[in-house]
């Protein structure tokens, strides 16, 4: 069946005629392929194709790229072929004339010889597949000096050498039909001082350790694209970690954006819009989108894979879907990309030159009309809306430069004044000693020119912050300890919410600020918001936490390092007010958990490397206090008991055994020493086992059946009030279960018979003796603080057999339930957590803090300010000292 003419084509190949020169002289010279496109009719693009194995290639190829710019040309202006159709086919040809370019050169060297060991990584528009008319291809030549074909004697980086030129001499030379590609080598590492071609060890080596940032940055759209592709896959894959990097590298986004400013600066002329416009480069151009892309790409590609798309628009559409940029921005650059591209190829088209300027007067009108308007007002008017949108989506993200902060020391002062420091003969001290480069962090000609860069903005942030003195004392002890200051001070210029942010922390919370000085990656995770989200479930956390590398101490660091970051971000969440405190318990709780299941795994299995295991017994890990209520403070520690299930008189069976109580004790040994003595990567948490059978006189391991003999027949009042909110940690479900089972009937009262209220009423008094509170904020060993509403509960729970539950909220609901506790418990109990939770961060010594910071306190617990949190907190301790009392209790407080 015959095609039937498309009038859009015959219109196109009209204009293409009279606009445009290039496309005029290819018509001539097809014959046939103008034959159909004057009837109306676009060949598929295959037969484009030269099947004549005696031309020679370069001929070949020069004539095929010839008739694909004709067809592709008119299928663009015709409409048929949309701007992906365009620059995928453009694109497709590029990698096949490179990949027949290279093998072509290695066989007319080694005909014998497979042509692998060589590939071609192909950067910008080639990589994402989004070529123009005239665009330059930017490969990097890479070679495996072990599988590449070479001549006799002849050195593998010779051959390599020798084949790279070949390959440009193939693609570049010109003649009578023109050339087929403009190949251009200077994206390689150092093109200054290196071969065209490179080992592939020597360049992964490369970008591991030396590549610049906007190095690093242009393999967001790289692709293994001619030669040995499998080579090339390898080494992509390799590089990964350092072009996606989870700790986020502001040195790249820095650098791409001085990029943009330079060429702001270099095409002044074609800055602004109208005639002789740079439709690349120009303020709104296409280099911009593609810069927005790339810029948010570098910040959250490293923690989202699903953004690493080479194409801009694939690009934009993910981010937009990620919901990392608005979405309507998205489709605004998006389209302007569209349009911009669409008249860049017009003007290229006209006479196959790599141009991207709008022309002037009458050349502008023929662009115009090539394109189907009627002058060139008429393809400005397209353009113009464009161009405002992208100029001003993409201005948005550039940092605010302002005036730089002053390096003499009266207009200084009056800065700081002006933004909010009352001691300002401090500060200008501190920015003056930081200038002078006092700190290593700050010594080199880098660090400080980043400070200079940030210091505007941060010093607005540090004036704004609750208590500006403390805040900059902080970051200037942060300074002091850094290693390097540079990537830091960039983030903070990169993101000026962020430096409030951290204004507020350095103000209200030293734990996360000295937290800060010992790693200031720990910010990454503000700047996409992942520290504002919840921490996930245990068995989410300890997939997070588990290191494949097979290394013990290695698995040791990377728990460490996921601990202090989730750490920070629940500090961080009251800091911002971003989730209750009663919840970043429960999360600092769950971390725990997972790291002991985490480091457990790994221990047992380092240990049993050595002395086997000990056949129908394993470990259980059982918390008491607010690990086993499941809600713990930033500073808590963890009460743990050690206990293993079976034959106590059983032996391991490992190259060295051990009998079970020796294996266990040094298994519990090990596992102490993992959860809480500190490696390169910090300290994890103080262990505390001080609650098992005997205490510190007994074994630090037991067995099952030993723990709940000594439960039923020898603890203490004390010991079964904390056995109340003991839960197992670590261990299978069915020695958890069997745990279960022991605690559950101790409660039920199989146990010694006891006083239990006038027990707990000794040991209370006892406590207030040797533990008074710390401050008048001391929400736990005030009188009527949680340690008396801990004691009340447990008694009543054990004194009736019922409200069992190791978390002390539901406990208490349950008490509440059965008539054994007044309703105002619950949120008594809730007031004094919220407290306890957030003073730990922002007032570990109980003292009563700033304005601000009390302000801070009052909305993490929900009042309305400091005096009705206060008044709140006088009322919760007497209701609590009151129900404490009524049950016999009190005589200690």
């Amino acid at each position: 069946m015959a095609t039937l003419p498309d009038p859009d084509i015959i219109g196109a190949v009209a204009r293409a005629h009279a606009h445009a020169p290039f496309l005029h002289m290819i018509l001539a010279r097809e014959p046939a392929l103008a034959a159909a496109l004057e009837r109306g009719v676009l060949p598929p693009l295959a037969a484009v194709a030269i099947d004549d194995a005696a031309m020679p290639v370069a001929r070949r190829l020069r004539l095929e790229r010839r008739r694909l710019a004709l067809l592709v040309a008119i299928g663009d202006l015709a409409g048929v072929l949309d701007l992906t159709a365009v620059t995928g086919a453009l694109s497709t040809f590029a990698d096949r004339a490179l990949d027949t370019a290279i093998r072509t050169a290695m066989l007319e060297r080694t005909p014998d010889a497979a042509p692998r060991g060589f590939v071609a990584i192909a950067l910008g528009k080639q990589g994402s597949h989004e070529l123009n008319y005239s665009s330059d291809i930017d490969p990097i030549l890479l070679f495996d000096p072990a599988t590449l074909p070479c001549r006799g004697k002849e050195e593998p980086q010779e051959a390599a050498v020798r084949i790279a030129k070949r390959v440009v001499e193939l693609l570049q030379a010109r003649d009578g039909d023109g050339y087929v590609l403009r190949v251009d080598l200077r994206l390689r590492p150092s093109p200054e001082a290196t071969p065209a071609a490179l080992p592939v060890d020597a360049a992964i080596g490369y970008y591991e350790s030396q590549a610049l940032p906007w190095e690093r940055a242009a393999f967001i759209r790289a692709r293994a694209a001619a030669g040995d592709i499998a080579l090339g896959q390898r080494f992509l894959e390799t590089i990964r970690p350092f072009v996606w990097r989870r700790a986020l590298d502001f040195g790249a986004i820095g650098e791409i954006r001085g990029i943009s400013r330079r060429i702001r600066d270099h095409h002044a002329q074609g800055q602004a819009f109208g005639p002789g416009f740079d439709l690349k480069r120009g303020r709104g151009g296409i280099r911009e989108v593609e810069f927005f892309a790339q810029i948010h790409q570098l910040i959250h590609g490293g923690r989202d894979p699903g953004l690493r798309a080479p194409a801009t628009r694939d690009a934009l559409a993910a981010l937009a879907a990620g919901g990392w940029i608005d979405p309507a921005n998205a489709a605004a650059l998006s389209d302007s990309y569209a349009v911009l591209r669409t008249i860049e190829h017009r003007v290229q088209m006209i006479d196959d030159r790599q141009t991207h300027h709008l022309p002037t007067g009458e050349a502008l009108d023929n662009v115009a009309r090539l394109h189907g308007l009627g002058q060139g007002a008429d393809l400005l008017d397209l353009l113009r809306p464009h161009i405002g949108s992208t100029a001003r989506i993409y201005d948005a993200i550039e940092p605010d430069e302002g005036d730089g902060l002053s390096h003499d020391r009266a207009r200084l002062t009056g800065q700081l004044a002006s933004a909010g420091f009352a001691d300002t003969t401090s500060a200008v001290q501190r920015i003056e000693q930081w200038r002078a480069g006092s700190y290593p962090a700050l010594r080199s000609p880098a660090a400080l020119a980043a400070l200079e860069a940030v210091l505007p903005g941060l010093i607005d942030a540090l004036g704004t912050s609750p208590d500006p003195h403390a805040a900059m004392l902080r970051l200037d002890a942060m300074l002091s300890r850094l290693p390097s200051a540079i990537n830091f001070l960039r983030l903070l210029e990169a993101r000026p919410a962020l430096a409030r942010l951290l204004g507020a922390i350095l103000s209200h919370a030293a734990p996360l600020a000295d937290a800060l000085g010992q790693r200031a990656a720990l910010l990454d995770g503000l700047i996409d918001a992942t520290a504002l989200d919840a921490v996930g479930s245990v068995a989410q956390l300890a997939v997070e936490m588990t290191n494949d590398v097979g290394d013990y101490q290695a698995q040791l660091d990377h728990v460490r390092k996921i601990v202090g970051e989730k750490r920070f971000a629940l500090g961080t969440q009251i800091v911002a007010g971003a989730a209750d405190p009663l919840d970043v318990s429960a999360g600092y709780a769950r971390v725990a958990e997972a790291a002991i299941e985490v480091l457990a795994q790994a221990t047992i299995a380092e240990f049993a490397a050595k002395h086997g295991r000990v056949a129908g017994s394993e470990l259980v890990v059982l918390a008491l206090g607010r690990m086993g209520g499941g809600a713990l403070t930033h500073a808590s520690d963890l009460d743990l008991i050690y206990l293993f299930t079976g034959d106590f008189a059983a032996e391991s069976d490992g190259e060295k055994p051990l009998g079970a109580v020796l294996y266990y004790n040094r298994l519990a040994q090990r596992l102490t020493a993992a959860l809480s003595v500190a490696t390169a990567a910090g300290p994890l948490y103080e262990v505390d086992t001080r609650l098992r059978p005997s205490g510190t006189q007994g074994p630090l391991s037991v067995s099952l059946d030993g723990f709940a003999r000594y439960q039923r027949e020898s603890a203490w009042s004390w010991e079964h009030m904390a056995l109340t909110r003991a839960r197992p940690v670590f261990g299978a479900p069915a020695a958890r279960a069997a745990t279960i089972a022991v605690i559950d009937a101790v409660l039920a009262g199989d146990r010694p018979a006891r006083d239990i209220v006038a027990d707990a009423t000794t040991m209370r008094a006892d406590m207030a003796a040797h533990k008074p509170p710390a401050g008048p904020l001391d929400a736990k060993m005030l009188p009527g603080g949680l340690v008396d509403l801990e004691f009340a509960v447990h008694v009543v729970q054990l004194v009736h057999r019922t409200g069992f539950d190791a978390n002390l909220g539901r406990a208490i609901d349950g008490l509440i339930a059965a008539g054994l506790a007044p309703a105002a418990l619950r949120p008594a109990y809730d007031l004094l957590g919220r407290l306890l939770v957030t003073l730990r961060l922002v007032a570990p010594d109980a003292q009563e803090p700033g304005p601000v910071t009390q302000a801070l306190i009052a909305r993490a617990v929900g009042l309305a300010d400091w005096p009705e949190t206060l008044a709140a907190f006088e009322r919760t301790r007497q209701e609590v000292l009151q129900y404490w009392h009524q049950i016999g209790g009190g005589n200690g407080t």
